[in-house]
């Protein structure tokens, strides 16, 4: 089954575009985020970055190779916007949610909440 939950606030996406990393891909590694702490800065040979859970990486860097797929790709929601979570990232405190619409991607933890049971549907 799975869970929804409740945007309590808006999050809103950055501007550029989404990185998507498969198994063995390598890519140069940057810092670490100071916001995300399991996330680290990581650019690929083709200029595309994003950040990446380090444990997604063969190693701290400089150089590594992804030892499992990511997509950086976030979901914008509103506050009141409700959410089907298909993946809970517990560790990065972030949801890989999916949309009423269809569409899907990352959502931090700090803007979702349960749906209250009487409002579940």
């Amino acid at each position: 089954m799975t869970e929804e939950r409740i945007a309590i606030d808006d999050h809103e996406i950055p501007d550029g575009s989404p990185l998507a990393l498969a198994v063995g891909d390598a890519v140069s590694v940057g810092d670490r985020d100071s916001t995300w702490p399991a996330f680290v800065f990581v650019e690929t040979a083709e200029g595309r970055a994003g950040w990446v859970p380090a444990r997604h990486l063969s190693g701290p860097g400089p150089r590594a190779e992804a030892v499992a797929a990511y997509d950086t790709t976030e979901l914008p929601v509103h506050a009141g916007e409700r959410v089907a979570v298909l993946e809970d990232d517990v560790e990065s405190g972030w949801c890989w949610c999916q949309a009423a619409d269809g569409r899907e991607g990352w959502v931090p933890h700090e803007v979702l909440e349960p749906v209250p049971a009487r409002q579940v549907s």
